[in-house]
């Protein structure tokens, strides 16, 4: 199986790809069975996007910090443990934001998507879902809309749900509500279409932003499942994104 190994700039990972090339060789991109990405969550989400359009599986070593997303490191066995690794299929979010100019911006987003206050002042969102309004002002920090594979990140520290990376569904997240005081959000199917109308967005500015990527003085933005791509990750038996969503539910 050819192997591509990518690392982030991060010094061990530099590091961690010379001693696996020096052992495994490495393969172009071109001809890569599987690929090999050395860094840490931010990295892996980088080499997602970058590969996106090949159906190369991608198998995460950790050399960053939390690495989520990835398998620990180490230098022994590598084609074993390829060979073993169970797979799990992500699909990413679209991303489509009018700005205050009138551009429309797509953008995929693998974790979440997120609309954050520029300003001093609150933000102020109406909330459809499938063409619905749902409801009619949220004022509030910001909202975001995550994934299963997101959730466990921002969604989560705002007090949205761990999601399991079967379900069908998307996690509607408040960030510090104002009005509805105390407003968790909400549990949407995965097929939902969600749309942000910001009010008053000259007054109250809104960026969005996912997987690093943003979106400056938005007025509306609409949120979908993108089915037509797929992000294939491999995990070591026993350490898929299945039980890491279990146990970061009982630390």
């Amino acid at each position: 199986m050819p192997i591509v190994f990518l690392a982030s700039q991060a010094p061990v990972a530099q590091e961690a790809r010379a001693a696996l090339v020096s052992r495994y060789g490495d393969a172009p991109l071109s001809q890569a069975g599987v690929i090999v990405a050395l860094g840490g969550d931010g990295f892996m989400l980088e080499t997602l996007h970058a590969t996106q359009s090949r159906d190369v599986p991608v198998y995460g070593m950790n050399r960053g910090t939390v690495g989520f997303l990835m398998n620990s490191f180490d230098l022994e066995d590598l084609p074993a443990r390829l060979e073993a690794a169970q797979e799990t299929t992500l699909n990413p979010l679209a991303l489509s934001a009018t700005d205050a100019a009138g551009m429309v911006h797509e953008l995929l987003a693998i974790n979440e998507v997120s609309l954050l206050r520029e300003g001093p002042q609150a933000a102020r969102l109406r909330i459809s879902v499938d063409g619905l309004v749902r409801m009619e002002e949220l004022v509030c920090d910001g909202a975001l809309v995550a994934t299963p594979a997101g959730s466990t990140a921002y969604n989560y520290s705002a007090h949205g749900p761990i999601l399991p990376i079967g379900a069908d569904v998307l996690a509607l997240t408040a960030v510090a509500a104002f009005r509805p005081r105390r407003w968790r959000g909400a549990l949407l199917p995965k097929s939902a279409v969600v749309r942000f109308d910001v009010l008053e967005a000259a007054k109250r500015p809104v960026m969005a932003e996912g997987d690093g990527q943003s979106v400056r003085d938005v007025v509306c933005v609409e949120i979908r499942s993108e089915t037509t791509v797929r992000h294939r990750l491999l995990f070591d038996p026993g350490h898929g994104l299945e039980e890491r969503l279990i146990r970061e539910q009982f630390f």
